[in-house]
């Protein structure tokens, strides 16, 4: 249990760097983030790359 836990929290901080990582793009290197994406809107880089965009109000 204890082993699982750890695995836990281990995923959800990698999950958290990443989501901040795609939060510190600068605008160009989001959209060219986005871009790589695109073919896999539902994947869940490209829903935060979507997610990301809507927030600063820019678009592809």
């Amino acid at each position: 249990m204890k082993r699982l836990n750890t695995s836990r929290e281990r995923a959800t901080a990698q999950l958290a760097a990443i989501e901040t990582s795609v939060v510190d793009l600068a605008d160009e290197d989001l959209l060219d983030f986005a871009d790589i994406f695109r073919s896999k809107p539902d994947s869940v880089l490209g829903q935060l790359a979507l997610a990301e965009m809507k927030k600063r109000n820019i678009s592809l």
